[in-house]
């Protein structure tokens, strides 16, 4: 096992919470240029300033607590999102030599935090006392429960082509080819499963509007609905970054030097994520999840069985 550096860990984590900030303006501008709107353009050039006054505003809003809610699970429950969430990224490898942590395990170690991020709805739900909050609880986690078994099941492909979980020798283990070729049909499955583990739109079941008000952080304001929002744009990122880690190369690519193109190639997905929620509607609960267990599921093992018959006759 090896820890980067201090500077290494500092550095990553800025730029991710940063990364994570900046999302709200990037998405906010990117749909309104889709949708011919104008978006954010007041605050500041290009209307940049506005996630300032967004994050002004979060801080200076009461911070308030329903009465009728569980107060302890109510205050931890924002929280286990943004933890599961930074430190799944501790194993993304961003460059040669720069990562925070690496060992032998990173890709079960991500599996195991992603997973672990569910909590973090389930408890704002039960906490908060309120069925529409609760409804959103219970859509969430049946939805990563169930999405996270074809997450697995679709980069276990990748797994027998490098022969490894270590995420940073999936990396070199493409510099003859990425991932991607090979493995498409297991791309498209994990992407699938990455918008529906950060319940994206139009995954976004948990949380939809029409139905459910705001779902499980119906009750939340303030910083704590601040960190719900924060979570998912890193969440966000965190999926890109394994994405491109899996199936496109990592940091590997011509000319550029490995963290430019780490960078870029994590943007492009990021931007993929945002287009979704501009470009596809809602489907309806039952129609997610039967599309999860019939289509998803026998794909999974499809693709499974096929890599390791080509993996065998090799």
């Amino acid at each position: 096992m090896t820890v980067g550096s201090p500077l290494d860990i500092a550095g990553i984590l800025a730029v991710l919470i940063t990364v994570a900030a900046l999302l709200i303006w990037v998405e906010r501008r990117l749909l309104a240029i889709w949708q011919d709107r104008l978006g954010p353009n007041r605050v500041g050039p290009l209307g940049l300033f506005q996630v300032v006054a967004d994050m002004l505003k979060i801080l200076s809003k009461e911070d308030w607590i329903p009465p009728f809610a569980d107060k302890p699970v109510f205050v931890i429950a924002p929280m286990v999102i943004m933890v599961t969430a930074l430190a799944a990224f501790a194993v993304v490898p961003v460059a040669p030599g720069i990562g925070i942590i690496d060992f032998s395990f990173g890709l079960l170690y991500f599996l195991a935090l992603s997973s672990l991020s569910v909590y973090s709805l389930v408890l704002a739900g039960y906490a908060s006392n309120s069925k529409y909050a609760l409804f959103g609880a219970l859509r969430a986690t049946a939805q990563t429960l169930s999405y996270e078994v074809f997450m697995g099941l679709s980069i276990m492909g990748v797994v027998m082509l490098a022969g490894t979980f270590d995420l940073r020798a999936i990396v070199e283990a493409q510099r003859e080819g990425w991932y991607v070729v090979p493995q498409f049909l297991g791309f498209v499955l994990f992407l699938i499963a990455s918008v529906a583990e950060t319940h994206r739109g139009p995954y976004d079941l948990p949380e939809a509007e029409h139905e459910l008000v705001a779902g499980f952080h119906l009750e939340y304001s303030g910083m704590k609905f601040g960190m719900f929002f924060v979570g998912e744009y890193v969440a966000i990122t965190l999926s890109s970054a394994v994405i491109v880690t899996l199936f496109f190369g990592g940091w590997l690519g011509p000319w550029l030097p490995p963290v430019l193109w780490f960078i870029l190639k994590t943007l492009i997905f990021i931007l993929f994520f945002i287009l979704l929620r501009g470009a596809l509607p809602r489907p309806r609960y039952d129609q997610l999840m039967t599309f999860g267990w019939k289509v998803m599921l026998p794909l999974s093992l499809l693709n499974l069985l096929v890599t390791g018959g080509i993996v065998l006759w090799r």
